[in-house]
């Protein structure tokens, strides 16, 4: 069964890796598959803002009316 990911918890992600590719010396491989997971994490977040921004505008609209 796939784990769901929280907004939460893919920053905490980004924080983690973005801290590894600063503080280690990584090989390119390693480094290529982090800065590819951070791409996806970031995509996430973009999205999980962007319907986020939709649904509160939506509730706003609903109150007005």
């Amino acid at each position: 069964m796939k784990k769901i990911l929280s907004y939460k918890q893919a920053v905490t992600e980004i924080e983690e890796i973005m801290s590894k590719i600063e503080n280690e010396e990584l090989d390119i491989d390693e480094l290529s598959e982090y800065v590819k997971r951070v791409s996806v994490l970031i995509r996430f977040c973009r999205e999980k803002l962007r319907n986020t921004g939709e649904e509160v505008g939506k509730i706003m609209k609903e109150m007005e009316d």
